[in-house]
């Protein structure tokens, strides 16, 4: 996995050279539940910033590339209630319908306007996982920061607006797993992060919910410019992100 890391910040810092300072970088890491995405999104923007941070030593504080996760995009328990079928809306959070993609989408177009002098931080929602639910304005994405990795499952569907969030990337990356592994990495998370109290209870999550959104995942994606083979290796284990219960 490390050399698949290395070759895409390699990539990424080229293409980030060759790009107007007037503009902003855009990059969507997708892939189904368990692939790996934050973990894929972690990697490259650290390692975006440490060539940054040795080509100039004084700007370690204004990093030249920041992650954004989808989770703060999650509809709030509140708005799962009160949809007209709310026991299913909360069985089924993490599902594409269970986000607030047209504010997802606006971040986006957000992010797309002309770096200017005057330009302001924006912000981006995060989601707590000790409140499940998502956290206004908790993310910053300064005017320095002209590399932006968002990671989320549905930011290469072909499907309303998370189709728009995608045409307007300059990349989309997508994480490729298998779903026995996947589902296997699922029950571990589940089980450590206390969303399901066992094994048994785990597998019926990654079964009925998280392996589902997988399959539209999967059989509704756009074109990708970059896939990525999900490995595990010694300097990369994914699965340990927590989801919403």
């Amino acid at each position: 996995m490390e050399e698949q890391v290395d070759r895409l910040v390699q990539k990424t810092w080229i293409k980030y050279k060759a790009t107007p300072s007037s503009k902003r970088l855009l990059i969507a890491v997708s892939g189904i539940p368990g692939s790996g995405k934050t973990a894929l999104a972690k990697l490259v923007t650290e390692g975006l910033n440490a060539i940054h941070n040795e080509q100039a030593p004084g700007c370690a504080s204004t990093p030249v590339a920041t992650s954004v996760p989808m989770d703060g995009y999650h509809l709030s328990r509140a708005q799962l209630s009160a949809m007209p079928d709310p026991i299913t809306a909360h069985h089924r959070r993490g599902a594409a319908f269970t986000f607030d993609d047209k504010a997802f989408l606006e971040l986006v177009k957000e992010l797309r306007k002309p770096l200017l002098p005057e330009s302001k931080t924006v912000y981006a929602p995060s989601f707590d996982h000790a409140l499940k639910d998502p956290v206004a304005d908790d993310i910053q994405i300064h005017p320095s920061s002209r590399v932006v990795i968002l990671e989320g499952n549905y930011l290469s569907l072909n499907q309303e607006l998370w189709k728009e969030a995608a045409e307007l990337m300059d990349e989309l990356w997508f994480l490729e797993v298998d779903f026995e592994t996947a589902r296997r990495r699922l029950v571990v998370r589940h089980v450590v992060a206390g969303i399901a109290k066992d094994e048994e209870e785990a597998g019926n999550r990654a079964d009925e919910i998280d392996l589902v959104n997988g399959r539209q995942i999967v059989n509704h994606r756009l074109e990708v410019q970059e896939v990525i083979i999900s490995k595990e290796d010694e300097s990369w284990r994914p699965g340990g992100q927590r989801d919403p219960e």
